[in-house]
Parts: C-alpha cells; sequence; structure tokens
C-alpha cells in the first residue's frame, strides 16, 4: 500500500510535506513535542494530551506496536501524531496490532517522513503553537486558514472533555510483571477520592497498590459530595489545558482546603492546588514533556516524567506554602508543600508509565500523611 501524502502547517506559516500514517483528514491541534525513547501508546492515551499534536522525537514509531495493557484512558486523546519513520509490522512479544493501524481505528491522522528535528528546533526556538495535518488540504495557504481560525491552548477548559461522567471506584493494582517496588500495606484501609481532571490509569494502580480505596469522581464534583464520601485523602489528577480556565476544580479545591484532609496533586493537580493557595500559573514557552526531566532541590535529584505546557509562578507563591522541587532544566516551580497544612503536589508524575521510579516515594508519602491525619483526627 502506498501512503497517501500529508501536509503540516504550523501557526506561523511553516510547513512539513510528508506522508500519511494512521487515519486520513484534517486535525488541527497545539503542536508540541515528546523527547521520551519509549511509552509512545501511554503518551497517545494520556488525557493530558487533549487537544495536542505530538512530535515524537524519537526517530522510529511502531516498533513495539500497541497492546490493551498499556492504555492510559479507553483511546487515544492526541489531536494528530507526528513522527520521522513509522513501522508498520511491529515485533513483540506484547503486541496486538501496529500503531498506524490503532490510529486509524480511532480516527487519529498522524503524519511521518517529515524532519522532526527541524520542526523541534522550530519549536524550542519559537515556542508551542497551532498546527494542522491534512491529507485533504494540500495548499499551505489554505490549511495555514484553518490553523489560525483555532482557539490558542492559553484559557482553554478541555477537563470537561476527559473527565469521567460519572463516579467509580477503581481496585487494580500494579501488575506483579511490572512492580518495580512491592508494598506491604499495613493498618486499616485508606480512602482516597480522586478528582479526575485527565487521570492516568497507572496513577490509580500505584494508589491501590498502597493499599489505599480509590474513588474517582467528576472533575465537576461538589465539595460536599466528596465529603460525603469522609475520604482520608483527596488526589487531584493530571489534566489537559490551562488550569487559570478550570474553575469548577479550582473553587472545589479551595472549598475543601477547610476540611484540612491531606491533599496530593500531580501536573493540572499541582497547578490547581497552587492556584487555590494563592499563586498564579503561567505558559510554559514550549512545555515539558519528556521521561528524564531532572528535578530537586538541594542535593537530591529525582529524574522525572513529565506532560505539561503550564506552570506556577514561583513570585506568586504565598508565603505560607514552600517549594520543594524546582525542574533543574530551567528552575520552574516543580514541587510545593504547605508548611502547616497536609497539602503537597508536584509537576510531575511519580507513577512515571512510562518514565523512571525516583519518585514513586510520593505515593507512600501521601499514605504516610493519611495516616498521621487519622490518627490526629480520633
Amino acid at each position: 500500500m502506498t501512503p497517501q501524502p500529508a501536509l503540516l502547517v504550523l501557526a506561523d506559516g511553516t510547513a512539513y510535506h510528508g506522508l500519511s500514517f494512521g487515519a486520513t483528514g484534517t486535525t488541527v491541534g497545539e503542536v508540541v513535542f515528546n523527547t521520551g525513547m519509549t511509552g509512545y501508546q501511554e503518551v497517545l492515551t494520556d488525557p493530558s494530551y487533549r487537544g495536542q499534536i505530538v512530535t515524537f522525537t524519537y526517530p522510529e514509531l511502531g516498533n513495539t506496536g500497541v497492546n490493551p495493557e498499556d492504555e492510559e484512558s479507553d483511546r487515544p486523546q492526541v489531536k494528530g501524531a507526528i513522527a520521522k519513520n513509522v513501522c508498520y509490522r511491529p515485533s513483540n512479544w506484547r503486541s496486538t496490532g501496529s500503531l498506524p493501524d490503532y490510529l486509524k481505528q480511532h480516527n487519529i491522522p498522524g503524519i511521518y517522513g517529515i524532519d522532526t528535528r527541524a520542526l523541534v528546533r522550530k519549536i524550542r526556538e519559537v515556542g508551542s503553537m497551532n498546527g494542522a495535518i491534512s491529507t485533504e488540504i494540500l495548499d499551505e495557504a489554505e490549511l495555514l486558514q484553518l490553523v489560525l481560525a483555532a482557539p490558542s491552548m492559553a484559557g482553554l477548559n478541555l477537563v470537561s472533555e476527559v473527565t469521567t461522567s460519572t463516579a467509580y471506584e477503581w481496585a487494580g493494582t500494579t501488575d506483579s510483571v511490572w512492580e518495580f517496588k512491592p508494598v506491604s500495606p499495613d493498618g486499616e484501609t485508606l480512602t482516597v477520592v480522586a478528582i479526575d481532571f485527565g487521570i492516568k490509569r497507572n496513577i490509580l494502580r500505584r494508589l491501590a497498590s498502597y493499599g489505599c480505596r480509590v474513588i474517582v469522581v467528576p472533575a465537576n464534583t461538589p465539595p460536599e459530595e466528596i465529603l460525603k464520601y469522609n475520604p482520608d485523602g483527596i488526589f487531584l489528577s493530571n489534566g489537559p489545558g490551562d488550569p487559570a480556565a478550570v474553575a469548577e476544580g479550582l473553587e472545589t479545591t479551595k472549598a475543601l482546603l477547610s476540611a484540612q484532609k491531606p491533599i496530593f496533586g500531580i501536573c493540572m493537580g499541582h497547578q490547581i492546588l497552587g492556584r487555590a493557595l494563592g499563586a498564579e500559573t503561567f505558559k510554559l514557552k514550549f512545555g515539558h514533556r519528556g521521561l528524564n526531566q531532572p528535578a530537586g532541590l538541594q542535593r537530591q535529584v529525582e529524574i522525572t516524567s513529565q506532560n505539561h505546557g503550564f506552570a506556577i509562578d514561583a513570585d506568586s507563591i504565598p508565603a505560607d506554602v514552600e517549594i520543594t522541587h524546582l525542574n533543574l532544566n530551567d528552575r520552574t516551580v516543580a514541587g510545593l508543600r504547605h508548611k502547616s497544612l497536609p497539602l503537597f503536589s508536584v509537576q510531575y508524575h511519580p507513577e512515571a508509565s512510562p518514565g523512571p521510579h525516583d519518585a514513586d516515594y510520593l505515593f507512600a508519602n501521601f499514605v504516610k500523611s493519611m495516616r498521621q491525619s487519622r490518627t490526629v483526627g480520633v
């Protein structure tokens, strides 16, 4: 089968001619890049990538195929995919299908055969911007008009597109084949309410592996409904879009602060917790998306998995909140902790699927905080 021609156009008018893989058609989104060498299926199905077209810097995509176990949600969440080369005949014992067929099944267009190094340099120099992939519109000027009509990611609330519609209980733990740090939960079961801004399945698996009963609720769940579960702790999940636009999540989190229950937030949850405590957020030039982002503060460095385009403004953090981690590449805020309340958050993914496991201890810290809070409350 001969691949169809495809065209990628960025908002600044830059055009790349390549070949189509996955679905045919036209798609528009924010063009970003991910530097991970593994885990493309986890990336494609991560709800935090909603509204984005992902450029993979690793030059060969699809070698290990796809399988149901590696999905972070029930379908690919990206608007499109960009690669240098694509493998149509995967070779891996876990594979149940090819990446091009998988994207075609879910109507996600992709383009390959372009100079992804040049594209990434463009994004790094100019910043993330909207773009479009098309197999239907191969005229650069015509496709550019679609791109220019698309809304900016700044100010965009995409959480409503990815959050669960109804509350549910999650029980699955990390599969024993992949368990890198066996946990032996002790004491009474702890109840965690996870507010779903676009949560990944492996986050839920880590919470369950640490012995928690996990109840996942929609992002617009009122605080009084959350507290009816009598949770030992509240988890604020990752998610897509601009945290400043997630008004309901912010108001809910502000209301939950008065309950003084332990709260743990990651990525979008980190940003929403920061804003609830009085800090501001801003859009990064091109974001952090990869598996080897160094984070730390003094003498100890964690190599972390990150995926975000917004960050907390360090100068806006109130006096009763302290910075626990910085991204050591650009010194942006990567972790917060309240000085007196059991609240903390990080800008990266401690479940690290894919990625290193340096930060898994944060789940243990959350459990410890919940147990301490339960003891104090007795």
